[in-house]
C-alpha cells in the first residue's frame, strides 16, 4: 500500500500529464526515467526506501506576549508532535528572519521539526493538525512547511 501511495505521489511531483504521457523536465528527460532510477539506487544500492521528509518552521516570537520558552515548546512536542509522529522526530534550535509585512526584518528564535514517514493521508492531516494546534496555542500566523521525497534507510 505505501508503495502504491509513493508511485501515486512520484506521478504527480515528476510531471504526469494525466493523458498517457510523461512531461519532461528542463533538460528535456522523462521525469519518470529519475524516478525510478532514483527509487531503484535507493532500495538496491543503499539498502532503503522512500518516505516523506517534512520540516516544520515554528517560530518562537509572539507579538503581544514574551516569547515562547523552551520548556513551553517543548510540552507542545510532548503533548502535539510525539503522539502523532511516536516512531521518532529530530528537533534544531535556530535563528531565522523574515521579511515583515511592513518591509522591516524581523529576526527572531526558532526550532526546526524534522520527520521521516511513509506517505499517507492520515500523516499528512498529522502534520496539518500540529501546524494549526501550534498556531492556536501560542497565536502565530503560520508555521512553514517543507516536503520532499528521501531515501531513507535504518
Amino acid at each position: 500500500m505505501v508503495r502504491t501511495m509513493l508511485v501515486g505521489m512520484l506521478l504527480l511531483v515528476t510531471g504526469w500529464a494525466g493523458d498517457g504521457t510523461w512531461a519532461q523536465d528542463r533538460a528535456g528527460h522523462l521525469a519518470y526515467s529519475k524516478v525510478v532510477d532514483s527509487r531503484n539506487y535507493c532500495i538496491q544500492q543503499l539498502h532503503g526506501d522512500f518516505f516523506s521528509r517534512t520540516e516544520l518552521i515554528f517560530g518562537l516570537s509572539r507579538p503581544n506576549a514574551p516569547d515562547i520558552t523552551e520548556q513551553a515548546f517543548q510540552q507542545f512536542i510532548d503533548t502535539v508532535v510525539t503522539p502523532r509522529f511516536p516512531e521518532g522526530l529530530t528537533v534544531l534550535s535556530g535563528t531565522g528572519q523574515f521579511m515583515g509585512s511592513t518591509g522591516q526584518l524581523i529576526k527572531e528564535g526558532s526550532k526546526l521539526l524534522i520527520v521521516f514517514y511513509p506517505m499517507s493521508k492520515q500523516r499528512n492531516a498529522a502534520i496539518e493538525r500540529i501546524r494549526a494546534a501550534y498556531k492556536n496555542a501560542f497565536q502565530q500566523k503560520s508555521v512553514l512547511r517543507v516536503d520532499q521525497l528521501s531515501c531513507v534507510s535504518f
